[in-house]
């Protein structure tokens, strides 16, 4: 690999390489545990219905399952989903216009693809029921593994979808490639207006197998990404940004490419995945790391992380805020895996 910064064992660092933030704040405290639901199987992405309940995809078992009230249910098995290696039912995205069209979104790798469908959940009877996939979007390649996943609407209204680059080291540095992007596209699919790139769906290129996505209380785009064997990052995402995969990794300053703000040297105290940001806090989960990490943010810049949990719940998926400003962290692995439901400090 050319031009990585690190040999895998130094600390992670926030802003590497970069001048630190001006009074920039370190990271809150440690959240507190306030509750646990087991009886999850390799849970991948959780949503939120207006009442509260969450919605949980499970990447092997295709199936959707709920949490009510500390329940645990099933809500149906999404047809089509060819699980297999790191493929399988992956991120979900609630439509913003859920309370008129009751549309959730689903990213999962079929047959021949990975793709988004989106679904009705209908209410009948005080009971939810799961419409049949429509196909919004086809045609993101698939491999064993790098098959990306994540997808969120932004505050603009637009569908952000994280792919990887699914081990074709060619795809990430072509602009009209699916393959170690993150896409903009609309509700229905198509290109979102404004993209960088013209009528083409891709917003950012360069990227690895990005893992998960969210936005800073400016509105900014940050995005997690698995590295090879070193260099674990967080992005900050900028339309038509270039973020260096397979030519570089990391922050090492190179012309044309855009360097990590967080960059873990050791993957195996990192591979972030999910992704969530409260305020100006990033939240991530580590796979190998078995941790969660908490970044500081403030404008462009990211201070240095900190790790609380260390191996204490196994590998950790999936981070998202629920309605009641708890922290979901989802485990992968833990046979059964299940939700940790955190307070956030004050």
């Amino acid at each position: 690999m050319s031009a990585c910064t690190g040999g895998g064992t130094a600390p992670p660092t926030g802003q590497p390489g970069g001048s630190p933030a001006p009074d920039a704040p370190g990271a809150p405290g440690q959240p507190t545990v306030a509750g646990r639901i087991d009886g999850l199987q390799v849970p991948w992405s959780a949503v939120y219905l207006p009442d509260g309940t969450a919605v949980i995809s499970e990447r092997d078992t295709a199936l959707l399952r709920t949490i009510k009230a500390g329940q645990l249910g099933t809500l149906g098995k999404v047809p089509g989903v060819v699980p297999g290696g790191e493929g399988g039912l992956l991120g979900l995205a609630l439509s913003p216009g859920f309370a008129a069209d009751r549309y959730l979104y689903a990213y999962f790798t079929a047959a021949e693809d990975n793709r988004i469908a989106r679904m009705r959940l209908d209410e009948r009877g005080g009971r939810l029921e799961l419409g049949a996939p429509e196909p919004v979007f086809t045609g993101i390649p698939k491999a064993g593994t790098h098959n990306g996943g994540r997808i969120r609407f932004g505050p603009d209204g637009f569908l952000y979808v994280g792919t990887g680059d699914s081990q074709r080291r060619d795809q990430p540095q072509d602009s009209t490639a699916l393959g170690g992007k993150i896409l903009r596209l609309t509700a229905d699919g198509r290109p979102a207006p404004g993209n960088p790139f013209g009528k083409n769906p891709v917003y950012s290129l360069g990227h690895r197998n990005v893992q998960g996505l969210a936005w800073d209380s400016a509105g900014r785009l940050w995005a997690s990404e698995f590295g090879p064997d070193v260099n674990d990052e967080l992005n900050l995402i900028v339309p038509g940004g270039n973020y260096g995969w397979p030519d570089v990794t990391g922050a090492p300053h190179r012309a044309g490419f855009l360097d990590a703000k967080v960059v873990w040297p050791s993957t195996a105290e990192s591979s972030p995945s999910g992704l969530e940001i409260v305020g100006n806090t990033a939240y991530l989960g580590a796979l190998r790391g078995q941790r969660l990490w908490v970044v500081p943010l403030t404008g462009e810049y990211a201070g240095d992380p900190v790790s609380y949990f260390t191996g204490k719940y196994g590998r950790i998926r999936n981070v998202s805020l629920a309605p009641d400003g708890r922290l979901w962290l989802l485990s992968n692995g833990q046979n059964p895996d299940f939700a940790l439901i955190l307070d956030l400090p004050g």
